[in-house]
């Protein structure tokens, strides 16, 4: 019997053949330095969560873990309205275009960003302190959820096929970019005697964003629209329908399998860079700013390795990379906390180096060619939002809560309990990357009817 992918008319030849060599450079460099800003500011609050708002924007006469607990829960918060921010910008993407979405996004970022920086502290305003934070992450978890897809789909679709996966890891790069960006300026600034960094050490790092926020404005504008979205607009398949009803319905699986691939790399980035470091702080081993120095130059080499392992997707596929990563990562987290536990300097670093370039990327690197492959053009930008921050939702925003509470468990295994949890979390990946097959090179379209064979074989 002829399998449904079978009975469907051929698929379109891929788009963006067409596109000038100019055009693809400037696509890929302006949704490298675009993303690099968003996450600059978004991880700059990862980074500070833990080691200034917690004494800063709660009552003094809080218990310290109860302030830091908290400051977590913000930090969630941003995560959880991202997968908003990817249904509404992708909504929107979808129907009128990636440019302008990512303009969009990325002046709010920056708009927020600054005003973390001029923010009252609890001294001044009271409670107000804590529920303004509460705002302004709900509004960089929306900018950032519109962002990620965008910028991933802006590099992918303005470049051959083949070459698909480099090209979305270059915006996915942005990240580790951001990472590195946000802990060596606020790092450099944590080095100040205690008093003058809580005062306003802390704040120059925000504000610097919006000079940042000025380069990637000029670049978004100059880039040219996605050969993809104007060859579906020319064909007639978009500004029809709703987008996410569309993904729902046509898409199920490979949504759930993408928010279940993504969620294990996803906890390891934000253990890595809120956990952490205030962890190895704790015990003493190393400062404040050694360990900030230590995540800057893990996140500097994780800027390559993410690039590397998506060029290995594009030559043997997405789903053999990610299943390697997969087994990597359950190899190496055991030997990778037992670093961090060691109290030793050169230890800890290499355990922040296995865990960003080796365990981190292994299994990240080709994740946003494997998303944007799963969807067409007209709900791409829509179904990659909503299954990479769904994914991060599951796994980095909850990471500094479950770690913090993992830790604390009282059975005398510590960092093991973090190290289980992980590996169940990339255990579920690995069998999503299993059951969604192969997607290099092959169209949406297939992906879909794969889909709807097994919902009707599940019935």
């Amino acid at each position: 019997m002829p399998s449904p992918s079978a009975a469907l008319p051929p698929s379109p030849p891929a788009a963006g053949h067409h596109t000038t060599g100019k055009d693809s450079r400037r696509a890929l460099v302006s949704s490298f330095l675009g993303s690099t800003v968003e996450y600059y500011d978004f991880l700059l609050y990862a980074a500070a969560a833990g080691l200034v708002f917690p004494k800063l924007f709660f009552s003094a006469d809080m218990d310290p873990t109860l302030g830091t607990i908290l400051s977590f829960v913000i930090l969630l918060a941003g995560y959880i309205s991202r997968p908003i921010g990817g249904v509404l910008f992708g909504h929107f993407g979808d129907k009128y275009g990636r440019k302008n979405m990512l303009f969009i996004t990325l002046m709010m970022m920056g708009l927020v960003s600054v005003a973390i920086g001029l923010m009252p502290t609890y001294a001044a305003i009271g409670v107000a302190a804590p529920l303004l934070l509460v705002f302004l992450r709900v509004v960089q978890g929306l900018a950032v959820g519109g962002e990620w897809a965008g910028a991933t789909l802006m590099a992918a679709e303005h470049v051959k096929e083949k070459n698909r996966g480099f090209a979305a890891s270059i915006a996915v790069t942005g990240g580790p970019t951001g990472s590195v960006l946000a802990t060596l300026i606020l790092g450099l600034f944590a080095g100040l005697p205690e008093d003058d960094f809580l005062s306003w050490g802390w704040r120059i790092p925000f504000l610097l964003s919006a000079a940042l926020v000025i380069i990637g404005l000029y670049l978004r504008y100059r880039v040219t629209e996605s050969p993809d979205f104007v060859e579906a607009r020319a064909a007639g398949t978009v500004h029809t329908g709703v987008p996410i009803l569309r993904v729902l319905k046509k898409y199920p699986l490979s949504s759930l399998y993408g928010i279940l691939a993504a969620a294990g790399p996803l906890f390891m980035q934000a253990l890595l860079a809120v956990f952490m470091v205030p962890y190895v702080v704790g015990t003493g081993a190393v400062d404040r700013q050694t360990a900030l120095m230590m995540l800057t130059a893990s996140s500097f080499v994780h800027i390559f390795a993410i690039p590397f392992f998506a060029w290995l997707s594009d030559k043997f596929g997405r789903r053999p990379v990610m299943l390697a990563g997969a087994g990597i990562s359950v190899a190496l987290v055991f030997p990778m906390f037992a670093m961090f536990n060691s109290g030793s300097f050169w230890l800890i670093a290499l355990a922040f180096m296995v865990g960003n370039p080796i365990i981190q990327a292994s299994m990240y690197g080709p994740i946003g060619a494997f998303l944007a492959e799963k969807f067409d053009t007209q709900d791409r930008y829509t179904g990659v939002s909503l299954t990479f921050q769904l994914g991060s939702v599951l796994g980095a925003g909850t990471a500094p809560l479950l770690a913090t509470w993992l830790i604390d468990l009282d059975n005398g295994r510590g960092t093991d309990n973090i190290a289980w949890y992980f590996i169940a979390l990339i255990a579920v990946g690995a069998a999503s990357v299993i059951l969604s097959k192969e997607t290099r090179g092959r169209s949406a379209r297939e992906q879909t009817a794969r889909d709807d064979a097994d919902l009707a074989s599940v019935g």
